[in-house]
């Protein structure tokens, strides 16, 4: 199943990450990495707070940039819900000295391509472009962080686009996101996690411009962003050129961040949900995850992993493949929002479960804790550790391998810890987790009274009376 995103431009990153690999990867016949290679890295902030993170890849005359903001839908404040998400779209809305489609024009004109996309704990736009684009561009996201083009007609038109993008992923589709939008909701208690962070209508409907430019100018700040470029240049010509084109935006006043830690969960979750476009039953299961910066998270993205990364998952096999109660098995640690290690704040492991209307709710359960109880009492085969560990090893090499997804994972790196040097932390933090790690996390984690669960029911089935 496709994972949707929350963005302005392209619905469907999977797709965008096979034709970046193909263009920028395969076609270039880049060498595989080795297994000891790091990632190089040089860092500078500049007088306003703009913190510039470059690494150096001759490999091919391009480069990709990413420049992240600290505004997600997280930290929304109160009573806007969904404006992380408009306000992306907003950023291709233009300004007074490059007009809507002129940005476009620059960049694809030039043989590249652009995109932006809404995350819990940021937002982030991207580029990638033959190296000759690089100041044309850095001219443009410099335009668009210096002022917009602030008239109420792009803020109407946007709002329709963000309002469509939610009949298309939500109101009109078989499940409506269920498992990434309902979930969070009944699993948190607190606004900033619990909150539909795709944008109420009545929210959205009721947008100013005062509300929108206010937003942009609380948000959209150099002291609360990170510009990353990877590709062929050098550090210090980067630099140069960063302080040319932004060095006089000045600092903003960028509220302080949310409160969002949760109380402890007590006792299981469980809801029943309607679906009137849906044929067969499905099933979400979120368990709450630890803190981004504790060693359990690094366990939990292999535990994630181990339960749900593809048809030789232990989900899959048990549940598809041996006892036949499900149709299909999805998720993860952060699942579908991101990857296991970019988050800031709550999340959950989440497990997406497509199953036979022959199947009832309960045997499905049994079969699923059926898994999780064989983890914890025995953990993961030596077999299973090896190959989860390095296909996320593998998985995680080849995003840092591309230009554009290099500079993202650099700048998110930056933008949560103030260094970006995790990015080479990652695979060595993977490779140290123990059979026995996974166990212990099985048992103090995969417990009920840490999980919601989300029954979501084809609409007959409940005109017949329900399931059990």
């Amino acid at each position: 199943m496709a994972v949707t995103q929350l963005g302005g431009k392209d619905p469907n990153p999977l797709l965008r990450r096979f034709l970046i690999t193909l263009l920028l990867g395969t076609a270039l016949g880049a060498p595989p990495l080795r297994a000891d290679w790091k990632v190089p890295i040089a860092s500078r902030k500049l007088s306003n707070g703009l913190v510039v993170v470059v690494s150096e890849d001759h490999s091919a005359p391009t480069f990709g940039l990413c420049i992240s903001y600290g505004i997600g839908f997280r930290l929304e404040p109160e009573g806007h819900t969904g404006f992380a998400h408009l306000f992306e779209h907003m950023m291709f809305e233009g300004t007074p000295d490059a007009p809507k489609g002129i940005f476009d024009q620059v960049i694809e004109g030039g043989g590249g391509f652009n995109n932006g996309d809404t995350r819990y704990d940021f937002t982030e736009y991207i580029e990638s472009a033959p190296i000759s684009a690089l100041e044309p561009v850095l001219w443009l996201e410099a335009d668009r962080l210096k002022t917009l083009d602030f008239s109420l007609a792009n803020l109407d038109n946007q709002r329709k686009v963000v309002e469509e993008e939610v009949r298309v992923n939500v109101l009109n589709q078989p499940y409506g996101s269920f498992y990434w939008l309902d979930l969070p909701q009944k699993a948190f208690n607190r606004y900033p996690n619990a909150h539909n962070f795709y944008g109420d209508f009545k929210d959205l409907d009721a947008a100013t411009i005062q509300d929108v430019q206010s937003f942009y100018e609380h948000y959209y700040a150099p002291n609360n962003a990170v510009l990353a470029i990877a590709g062929d240049v050098k550090p210090e010509e980067v630099f140069a050129a960063v302080e040319k084109y932004f060095g006089a935006l000045p600092q903003r006043d960028v509220p302080p961040r949310p409160d969002v830690s949760e109380p402890p969960q007590t006792a299981e979750r469980r809801f029943t949900e309607p679906d009137s476009l849906a044929h067969v039953p499905a099933l979400a299961v979120g368990y709450r995850m630890p803190s981004r910066t504790s060693h359990d998270a690094v366990v939990g993205a292999v535990v994630g992993g181990l339960l749900h990364n593809g048809e030789a998952s232990i989900l899959y096999q048990a549940l598809v493949k041996d006892k036949k109660v499900a149709l299909s098995v999805d998720g993860g640690a952060n699942w579908p929002l991101g990857n296991p290690f970019e988050y800031n704040g709550p999340t959950l492991m989440t497990s997406f479960v497509v199953y036979p209307p022959s199947v009832t709710e309960s045997q499905l359960l049994d079969a699923y804790d059926g898994v999780i109880a064989r983890l914890k009492a025995a953990g993961p085969t030596v077999a299973e550790m090896e190959r989860i560990k390095t296909k996320m090893k593998s998985d995680w090499y080849a995003e840092l391998e591309i230009p554009i997804s290099r500079a993202s994972a650099l700048s998110h790196a930056a933008l949560f810890d103030g260094t970006a040097d995790s990015v080479n932390q990652t695979p060595a933090e993977i490779d140290a987790v123990t059979p026995a790690e996974v166990k212990d996390f099985a048992a103090k984690y995969l417990v009920n009274a840490n999980r919601t669960i989300i029954d979501r029911v084809p609409q007959a089935n409940v005109e017949k009376g329900g399931r059990q």
